[in-house]
């Protein structure tokens, strides 16, 4: 056999014991009259069934002292997450009774039973899931499904109205634990099944204006706020229109003096435009008149520098061919000095075959009797050598002397480089000094000029500047205008959300009007069930005519039963129709009890 998790047995069976505890709460206080003390016992067999379930899983925290183990850290953390629990975690830390955490937790449960929000209350904190595992452990029943069961549960305990006194009663040291015997089913739970149908539908009815009654208050509350921040922001806005107003006059003001100072200085910059242009015409023309003397100079020492500029162009020229030719002698000499490096090789080369030449001598001299030929032939190939040796030697006197003479040539062409160039500096420093004064003169008249031009640009900034704030007024009169526009607009939605606000209110009376009669309905219907109770239903077969009109029932006649009085009326008879939030139609009410008719199939089924 497969070993079952000893956590999800647990788990399972403390949601079976809620569902129980729930279940025979509801219905107990159904029996009982719906309005619970404290001292009813299925209801303290809720809170230690809640108080058990929410302790499963439950982390140890080391305290000074000792381990503690407490479920009002998890449930303090509501108070966070839902701000309507605020009012009863003040409550309870201001009891005066409770010394204890455990005391707060219960003290707490007790306050949200009474409010009717435990289960909305718990369902924040299961959503929360990485909060709760502070607290819990991963395989606690709160952080598992079976807590969202719970609190599903939990939702069915909003038709009970509860009157718990907790200032004083001890809460810190009850001793919570679970009586089964409650749970035991007895013969008289199987007779009031009757009894708890007729009170489900009243309950259901009852639900139904309890919703309808939290929707409008929700719905009122919200048109309050609207309300007010309409009148906030139309406060605002007048407020912001006579700012804007105050704003458009002292602009005015200003825009009136701004051009009253443009006029005046447009009138100054004229007379001084004036004058200006007077002195400028007057320098213009004395100014043309030197220009045409610094032309002719200008011009003349162009022609110079050229001159000047062609005659070093003749000298770079023939420095370079002077330079080409260096190079070439250069090259000369180096295959020359190869040339010599290789006659070189070979003279040692000629000299080692004399050695060895001399030495075949000695060895043909010993057998000078046996090779004679062959010592005539020796001697003639000697005298080839010589000869050869003669001749090299008077190729290498005729290049020393070639190298003696390249060496006198270049040392000429150096000698007349050096004076052409002595004589191009001093061309080039005079060239140089009549240069510097010419820049001179024409430095000073390019100051001249630079002094008018920004002179010049100085009025021309003038201009732009008041042509700018011309243009800034111009805009900061269009924005007037469009202020004026956005205000016009503004009062216009303004007399639209108060038409809105006038035809919801007129909605929330027509609301409220229809509220008060469903609540005097309801009431008539639960004096008619209190005054009724008791009575039997007739057999079908006795039913053979309807009680108002005392015709017989058919098939376009149907038989419609009351659940509370036991009459039997026809389709025609019974008009009378009431809404039903478990149903989309409408259904049909008895005309003596008010009470749901059913329509009847056979003699044993209503």
């Amino acid at each position: 056999l497969a070993v079952k998790d000893p956590t999800a047995v647990e788990r399972a069976n403390l949601l079976n014991m809620a569902k129980l505890s729930i279940k025979g709460l509801i219905e107990s206080a159904l029996s009982f009259g719906r309005t619970l003390d404290s001292d009813y016992p299925p209801l303290q067999q809720f809170f230690v069934v809640m108080e058990h379930c929410l302790k499963h899983g439950l982390k140890v925290r080391k305290s000074f002292l000792s381990y503690n183990k407490t479920i009002w850290g998890p449930l303090e953390l509501v108070e966070k997450l839902y701000p309507e629990a605020e009012e009863i975690a003040a409550s309870v830390r201001d009891l005066p009774g409770l010394k204890t955490p455990l005391g707060r937790a219960r003290a707490w449960l007790r306050l949200a039973l009474m409010q009717k929000k435990m289960a909305d209350y718990l369902r924040c904190l299961i959503i929360q899931r990485d909060l709760l595992s502070e607290f819990y452990e991963y395989h606690a029943l709160m952080m598992e499904e079976e807590g969202a069961v719970i609190v599903g549960l939990l939702v069915g305990l909003n038709v009970i109205d509860a009157n718990l006194c907790v200032k004083g009663e001890d809460l810190d040291s009850q001793v919570g634990v679970i009586d089964f015997s409650v749970y035991l089913k007895s013969d008289d739970d199987i007779g009031g099944k009757e009894r708890n149908v007729q009170i489900a539908a009243i309950l259901d009815q009852k639900n139904y204006v309890e919703e309808l009654n939290r929707q409008l208050n929700s719905t009122v509350s919200s048109l309050h706020a609207r309300v007010d921040s309409l009148e906030k922001s139309n406060t605002k806005l007048i407020e912001e229109l006579a700012i804007a107003k105050n704003n458009i006059i002292k602009l005015q003001e200003e825009n009136h003096q701004l051009r009253s100072e443009n006029t005046l200085i447009l009138m100054k910059t004229q007379h001084h435009l004036e004058a200006t242009k007077v002195d400028v015409e007057a320098e213009l023309q004395t100014y043309k008149h030197s220009r045409q003397g610094l032309d002719e100079m200008y011009t003349e020492a162009r022609r110079q520098l050229r001159e000047e500029a062609q005659l070093r162009q003749d000298m770079e020229n023939e420095l370079v061919v002077q330079v080409s030719m260096k190079h070439e002698i250069e090259l000369a000499m180096k295959l020359l000095e190869k040339d010599i490096h290789e006659k070189q090789d070979t003279l040692i080369g000629l000299r080692q075959q004399l050695d060895e030449v001399k030495a075949i001598n000695v060895e043909m001299y010993q057998k000078l009797q046996v090779s004679e030929d062959a010592m005539k032939e020796k001697n003639e190939i000697i005298s080839r050598l010589e000869d050869k040796t003669n001749q090299i030697n008077a190729t290498m006197k005729q290049l020393e002397q070639r190298l003696q003479q390249a060496e006198k040539a270049q040392m000429d062409a150096e000698a007349e480089d050096e004076k052409l160039k002595q004589e191009y500096v001093n061309k080039s420093e005079s060239l140089q000094n009549e240069f510097s004064q010419k820049e001179k003169q024409l430095l000073q008249l390019e100051t001249d000029l630079k002094i008018e031009k920004e002179w010049r640009q100085t009025l021309e900034d003038d201009l732009q500047k008041e042509k700018e704030t011309v243009s800034h007024l111009r805009t900061e009169t269009q924005e007037i205008v469009n202020l004026k526009k956005e205000f016009l607009k503004l009062q216009e939605k303004n007399k639209q959300l108060k038409s809105i606000c006038e035809d919801q209110e007129a909605a929330l009376q027509e609301l409220a009007s229809k509220l008060s009669e469903s609540k005097l309905k309801i009431e008539d219907i639960k004096e008619a069930n209190k005054a009724l109770q008791g009575q039997v239903w007739l057999k079908d077969k006795e039913a053979t005519h309807c009680k108002l009109c005392e015709k017989e029932f058919s098939l376009s006649k149907r038989k419609h039963h009351c659940r509370n009085c036991g009459e039997i009326f026809c389709n025609a008879c019974s008009d009378n129709e009431l809404p039903l939030p478990s149903s989309p139609k409408p259904v049909r009410v008895c005309d003596s009890c008010h009470a749901i008719l059913i329509q009847r199939c056979s003699s044993t089924v209503p």
